[in-house]
């Protein structure tokens, strides 16, 4: 049975006129009367009853009729459906993000992009930076925002932002009024930082700047995401260097203070495999380009 069978079916049964329904197909008689032969050899059944009145449908072809319609709009509707795939109008794109980039222009971004493709489905999914990689590398993930320099081969990168790091203070710290403080000035605090096996690479670089500072950092609290130490330093348990964003947190009882003499960046890249043929991740990719680059 192939869908042309089905498409002069429908069209006789319509008509019920042999000639009429060729005419309308464009096609002569001969070959709808074949094809209305073949249909009824792969069905089983006779679906059409011929005589000198005309022709008339069977109960099997009365029933048949339904059937026939669904699967032609069932087949149409695949069809589009992988057009619109093909097209990047549909579909899932599955994105990976650090929490941080919730404020650096993540949230814009995603709207405007759904907007512009509002039958695409965005699956977002809160990994570290080193889960994004491994979830890459398994395409389970078409695209990651992650805070490391690390990027194995064969992927795509974009620098989206490149944000200083800033002192998170308790609000009753004596430097919390400072217009900018010195990493020596913060000898002997105790330290909240990123976990090691979250964010190793930015692990190692706060306690670095620290040791360069002159001190080494008494780390009392390693927590998974950047907003939990920034929440743990709001109640007094201890100071962090966090990128600029978390400014945006405005988590009550914690304040910013830029750092002097720190050059060290909380850079982001969007990463992508490069040989990832899906039209909806080339959008998204531009859309990054064109929503991120301000941000940072």
């Amino acid at each position: 049975m192939e869908f042309r069978h089905l498409r002069y079916f429908l069209m006789l049964a319509e008509e019920l006129h042999f000639g009429r329904a060729a005419q309308r197909l464009s096609i002569s008689q001969p070959p709808l009367s074949l094809n209305i032969q073949q249909l009824e050899a792969s069905v089983g059944a006779q679906l059409f009853t011929r005589n000198s009145r005309g022709v008339q449908l069977t109960a099997a072809g009365q029933a048949f009729v339904p059937a026939a319609r669904a699967l032609l709009a069932q087949a149409s509707a695949a069809a589009r459906e992988a057009r619109d795939v093909a097209e990047g109008q549909s579909g899932q794109l599955h994105i990976g993000f650090a929490g941080t980039m919730l404020y650096c222009g993540l949230p814009q971004i995603l709207s405007r992009f759904q907007a512009s493709h509002p039958r695409l489905r965005l699956e977002l999914r809160e990994l570290s930076s080193s889960e994004q990689l491994s979830e890459l590398l398994r395409d389970r993930l078409d695209v990651g925002f992650v805070h490391t320099p690390r990027v194995p081969p064969g992927f795509e990168q974009i620098l989206v932002a490149s944000q200083p790091l800033l002192a998170c203070l308790p609000a009753s710290h004596a430097l919390a009024g400072a217009a900018s403080i010195g990493l020596d000035e913060l000898v002997g605090q105790d330290l909240v930082v990123v976990s090691r096996t979250v964010s190793p690479d930015y692990h190692e670089r706060i306690v670095m700047l620290c040791e360069q500072a002159g001190w080494m950092p008494q780390v009392v609290h390693e927590l998974r995401h950047w907003l939990s130490v920034v929440s743990l330093v709001s109640q007094g348990l201890g100071v962090a260097l966090v990128p600029q964003a978390l400014q945006q947190s405005a988590l009550a009882g914690a304040v910013f203070v830029p750092l002097r003499d720190v050059e060290t960046r909380y850079d982001t890249r969007c990463l992508w495999r490069s040989d990832r043929d899906q039209t909806a991740l080339g959008d998204f990719v531009q859309a990054v380009q064109g929503g991120l680059m301000g941000h940072g």
